[in-house]
């Protein structure tokens, strides 16, 4: 008897400690649909499996995105190889020889590297998705517009490109680019112009340069459609359908996209209602994640 109790009084400080420990359980993100609805990583994965085209957009800086964007891609890959094309904006159009050198086993790292334009933060978030293609003999597309170009058109305008040499534009979508300021728009470049440390009585194209690399990415995206192309950006570049999507939309029609955003909230066991919208699905992170830089 005295054992019996022992074994209960056991089992009773087992539950409580267990209850302690899932009370303390700390959530790297939660998912949520565009309306809020909570779903796990499998039940995304399985929308996401049914695009011809997935935009994932990231903050640059959060570990999870970057995690979840090479996890997304290994799961997609794993379900339907056949015909995937990867893409990201952190690679430059001009860069694209490199790229295919590289990921076709022509060319080691160390070269790679030496010769790339590579982001400041290449080797602990980009690197893994580029030797994963590498590794499984997926086309990698360096969709972006080479910045030189972005940044003549932030202080001339998109007219201004048609002084570029004809090599100079065909690193880019074809012209003219359709553009339509706007006022959110107009606002944005203008904050970014100011935090940037851009005069404020010179003429800035601050969203025009943006709508170059959208373009630019829409383009080589449509350029380079097989059976399913997942891309990698910034979550200004797709976020609420805009962005590079309306581009991608008008060089090549009918294909089914979809969009996932990363974005931080002090609280993620519901979806703020400022991140809304903003894409098919929505990663939240905690904003007290750790960054990569």
């Amino acid at each position: 008897m005295k054992n019996i109790v022992r074994i209960m009084m056991v089992l009773a400080v087992a539950g409580a400690a267990g209850i302690v420990l899932r009370a303390q359980d700390k959530q790297a993100y939660a998912v949520f649909t565009d309306d809020g609805k909570r779903v796990d990583y499998g039940e995304m994965l399985d929308s996401l499996a049914l695009a011809d085209v997935i935009f994932i957009g990231e903050t640059h800086n959060c570990p999870i995105a970057h995690w979840l964007e090479y996890e997304i891609t290994k799961d997609i890959w794993q379900r339907d190889s056949a015909g995937l094309v990867i893409g990201a904006e952190m690679f430059e159009t001009d860069n694209q020889l490199l790229v295919d050198e590289y990921t076709g086993g022509l060319i080691s790292s160390d070269k790679f590297e030496n010769e790339a334009k590579l982001w400041d933060n290449y080797w602990t978030d980009y690197y893994p998705l580029i030797s994963f293609a590498r590794e499984k003999g997926l086309k990698f597309v360096a969709t972006n517009v080479p910045r030189r170009y972005a940044s003549y058109v932030k202080d001339h305008g998109l007219e201004a490109l048609e002084n570029l040499s004809e090599e100079a534009r065909a690193l880019m979508a074809p012209l003219p680019i359709e553009f339509e300021a706007s006022e959110e728009s107009e606002a944005m470049f203008g904050f970014m112009k100011l935090i940037s440390g851009g005069g404020s009585g010179e003429k800035s194209y601050f969203a025009e340069a943006q709508a170059l690399k959208d373009a630019t990415m829409a383009w080589s995206i449509a350029g380079n459609m097989q059976a399913k192309f997942i891309h990698y950006n910034g979550n200004f570049h797709s976020d609420f359908h805009g962005g590079i999507i309306p581009y991608f939309e008008s060089y090549l029609p009918g294909k089914k996209v979809m969009t996932v955003c990363c974005a931080r909230q002090d609280d993620i066991s519901s979806l703020g209602e400022e991140n809304a919208g903003r894409a098919d699905f929505i990663i939240c992170v905690p904003t007290d994640m750790t960054m990569t830089y």
